[in-house]
């Protein structure tokens, strides 16, 4: 693959790699089974400071494009995202999740046109199996609403992803695409300003935060949530929809190596079986992928990029 190519891959992986994180700090620093808040503090401090430092506000129809990305990829995806890590056990919950590439390719092809290539399907499927050796545990009893979180948040993320990717060329007078940082900055005011009032009558009143708790949200605010979706809708403004939802799989690979590392979870042949199929799997899924920039979309018209 040629080297801009790389790089764009290195950079969209960025983000899988901060959001494997998440887990470990939820468990170790956050405050328990406040999903709501968690969502909101994710979101909405770290939308109005990126939206202070851009100074750049929604235009034209980007006002409920902005909206209804931010609904879908914060307000809605991060409370289904820690409702189902609170309820499920964590193998059962990055299970699910391992199915986004599959949910991306299948809504990528009606919205955007991007047919599904054969070698990124049995990628994803040999992601997907890679995952569940990672983090399969025993059989445990399944909470119906914690899965049905999980599905509904690989739902709403794939719609979301694929979206970002359609509407980012406007189709006014210019062909620019939307600044990358503005466009994360109206998405996490969006699903901040509808999460607050959620949070308020579903929780009550904020829970008092600790040193830990604060720091936590710092990491996850920061790094989890601005750099993590700068460099993810990069990531799908270049490359295929397809590819860039594999690359997405390293996120339970991060997840397990810190478990190992700092909470003492065990590592055998399984989890090394796993590992080695993930990366197969988001390696697989890059093939035959032209250079990022080879093909520049006419203006008003998405980038049908891929084989």
């Amino acid at each position: 693959m040629e080297t801009n190519l790389w790089r764009a891959l290195a950079l969209t992986a960025v983000a899988p790699a901060a959001w494997g994180t998440t887990y470990l700090v939820t468990e170790m620093f956050l405050p328990p089974d406040r999903p709501l808040f968690a969502a909101l503090v994710r979101a909405l401090p770290a939308g109005l400071l990126l939206l202070a430092v851009r100074r750049s506000l929604p235009h034209g129809e980007w006002w409920w494009k902005s909206g209804a990305l931010g609904a879908l990829n914060f307000g809605l995806f991060f409370p289904l995202i820690f409702l189902s890590a609170y309820r499920l056990p964590g193998g059962l919950a990055a299970t699910v999740q391992a199915t986004l590439p599959l949910a991306v390719m299948a809504l990528a092809w009606p919205i955007i046109h991007e047919r599904p290539v054969v070698v990124r399907v049995i990628a994803a499927l040999v992601g997907l199996s890679g995952v569940g050796l990672l983090v399969l545990r025993s059989p445990e009893s399944v909470d119906p609403i914690g899965l049905t979180a999980a599905i509904a948040s690989v739902a709403v993320a794939g719609l979301g992803s694929v979206l970002v990717k359609k509407w980012r060329f406007s189709r006014g007078a210019s062909s620019e695409p939307v600044p990358m940082l503005d466009l994360v900055a109206w998405q996490l005011v969006a699903g901040g300003l509808l999460l607050l009032p959620l949070a308020l009558a579903v929780e009550g009143a904020p829970p008092r935060l600790d040193t830990a708790a604060v720091a936590g949200f710092l990491w996850i605010g920061g790094v989890g949530t601005v750099v993590a979706y700068a460099c993810w809708f990069y990531g799908l403004s270049v490359l295929p929809a397809g590819s860039v939802a594999l690359v997405g799989l390293l996120n339970p690979v991060v997840a397990t190596v810190l478990g190992i590392a700092f909470a003492g979870e065990l590592f055998g042949w399984p989890q090394a079986l796993g590992m080695s199929l993930v990366v197969a799997g988001v390696l697989g899924g890059q093939l035959r992928l032209a250079p990022p920039g080879s093909r520049r979309p006419r203006r008003g018209v998405v980038s049908r990029s891929g084989p």
